[in-house]
């Protein structure tokens, strides 16, 4: 009779799992929110089904997306970062003054610019790890001082607010052509950043679910006190999120500024909020412990489905918010009760 009962419970078992697996995916409720939106913009918006129409979602996800993913993590590991968007400004500027100003190859400026936006990230974690201030306090300071600097040393440096064209300059074409490039597939044009927006969805997820790195994410996430007592180190781990954080703002920055080949200083403000927001819809806790990078890339693509889908059924633009509020709730209500039926079948 035993051996009856252990078979049956193992039965069980094989029938409920892959339910239960399907239930406890953090990006399902995104998943179930991105086809929505898909079929409701295909019904509502003419055109929203041509290759040019998708090419055209897909970059402005991507934009999105580059920055979304490494949010993601670092909410994982139950921290935000409120200065991302203005970062991603200060990447750009970094690199275009500095070519210019040292009239050097843009690829020298590029590499400073990587050096400066890893060691603002690594600025964030330092500061917060050793005072145990809130995360909230300590970006909302880096966002201020990113947000003046950037346009006190524009102004002094260019003398106007925005930077000068370096387009001419040695080394701007193969820097477009990494960052800024548009490739041709089938007779469709698709930007560059959608490759870079899927490498980092790869890596990000490689990380989390593959490597020792990602166990201490959501272990520091879920309880750091109790991470910590097992060893897990949640100061590097921490700095180490914020300088994840840092690289996808100078990749978006990077691909702003030979987009352009000049950027605006106060570009980027408020974007912190939209990278939040994309982690958020694709599954992400603000508690932290939970959430996924191909959630976040389902976020972005949300978003970037919306804003379009928007403009190609010639609704009022201003109504955008309206609906990314409103999917903002719908996705955080969708997710908990996904979360409260994954636990239920555990």
């Amino acid at each position: 009779m035993s051996a009856t009962l252990e078979r049956t419970l193992d039965e069980r078992i094989l029938q409920t799992s892959p339910l239960r697996r399907l239930l406890s995916r953090p990006e399902l409720g995104s998943v179930v929110g991105a086809v929505a939106v898909f079929l409701f913009f295909a019904v509502a918006a003419d055109g929203f089904l041509r290759a040019s129409s998708i090419s055209t979602v897909l970059y402005a996800s991507s934009t999105i997306g580059i920055m979304a993913v490494p949010v993601a993590l670092l909410m994982i590991g139950g921290e935000f970062d409120l200065s991302a968007g203005v970062l991603v400004t200060s990447s750009a500027l970094i690199s275009s003054m500095f070519s210019y100003q040292m009239t050097a190859n843009t690829w020298v400026g590029v590499g400073v610019s990587l050096l400066v936006s890893l060691a603002i990230g690594g600025f964030n974690g330092f500061v917060l790890t050793r005072t145990k201030l809130p995360s909230f306090i300590v970006t909302l300071g880096t966002f201020l001082m990113l947000t003046g600097m950037n346009l006190g040393f524009t102004k002094l440096i260019d003398g106007t607010v925005s930077t000068k064209t370096i387009v001419d300059m040695e080394g701007f074409p193969s820097a477009r052509a990494v960052f800024a490039s548009t490739l041709t597939v089938g007779g469709v044009d698709f930007k560059i950043t959608i490759l870079w927006w899927l490498a980092l969805v790869a890596i990000a997820s490689w990380i989390l679910l593959r490597t020792r790195a990602g166990n201490w994410i959501f272990a520091v996430g879920g309880n750091q006190d109790a991470a910590r007592a097992v060893g897990v180190p949640v100061t590097k781990t921490k700095i180490g999120l914020y300088m994840g954080v840092a690289l996808g703002a100078w990749i978006s920055g990077q691909h702003l500024l030979f987009s352009y080949d000049a950027v605006q200083s106060g570009e980027g403000v408020g974007n912190e909020l939209i990278y939040i927001i994309a982690a958020v819809i694709g599954g992400c806790l603000i508690t932290g412990g939970y959430g996924s990078a191909v959630g976040s890339a389902v976020g972005a693509l949300i978003f970037g489905m919306t804003s379009k889908g928007i403009v190609f059924a010639e609704w009022n633009p201003d109504w955008f918010k309206f609906f990314l509020g409103a999917m903002l709730l719908l996705a955080t209500l969708l997710n908990t009760w996904v979360r409260k039926r994954a636990e239920a079948a555990a």
